[in-house]
């Protein structure tokens, strides 16, 4: 029975970090997909204690390699011909800046995209919102990418993403869009 059990327990582990096929930016540049992004590199992990959301000094951001990887974002968006695409972005600093140095599209701040790493109390509030958004795009909406952070991403997928890598979801128009592949880092 216990031998089961934990066969069980590790087929569920396997389901969720076994990555899906790896997709092009083109395979998603007809619409109905959201592509779930981590902001690029910014060294560390979490934010200083004395943080606060509008002051980027205070924040954990992007180095010149994480700058360089979201201008190779833009480039790979833009050469795949992705058009009409929508960039919605967690409010933090390092969020913000993968998104405006894409230069893709007008950046909107999306408060559910927020990092919940240290203030696990909104994880419950924030998801809700981002999958009542998935169940509300319609199904043949333009790219829509989401710069957030990896405590989002796995609450949303069950899955690990480095950073500025991603996942690709499929609208359904359910709350939980299909996982269809992942996206590396330019």
């Amino acid at each position: 029975m216990r031998i089961a059990a934990v066969m069980t327990l590790l087929a569920g582990v396997l389901a969720l970090t076994t990555p899906a096929k790896a997709l092009e930016v083109q395979d998603i540049a007809a619409g109905g997909y959201v592509l779930l992004l981590r902001h690029a590199l910014a060294p560390g992990t979490g934010d200083p204690a004395r943080f606060r959301l509008e002051d980027c000094s205070t924040q954990r951001n992007l180095d010149e390699a994480g700058r360089r990887q979201a201008r190779d974002w833009g480039a790979r968006l833009r050469s795949a011909g992705v058009e009409g695409l929508r960039v919605l972005s967690s409010q933090w600093c390092r969020c913000l800046e993968t998104a405006e140095l894409m230069d893709v599209a007008r950046v909107e701040p999306f408060w559910p995209l927020n990092s919940f790493f240290t203030q696990r109390e909104n994880e419950e509030k924030n998801i809700a919102a981002l999958r009542r958004m998935f169940a509300d795009l319609p199904r043949d909406a333009p790219l829509v990418v989401m710069v957030t952070h990896q405590v989002t991403i796995t609450a949303v997928t069950g899955r690990w993403a480095d950073s500025g890598a991603g996942w690709i979801l499929k609208l359904n128009g359910t709350q939980n869009p299909e996982i269809v592949g992942e996206v590396a880092a330019p």
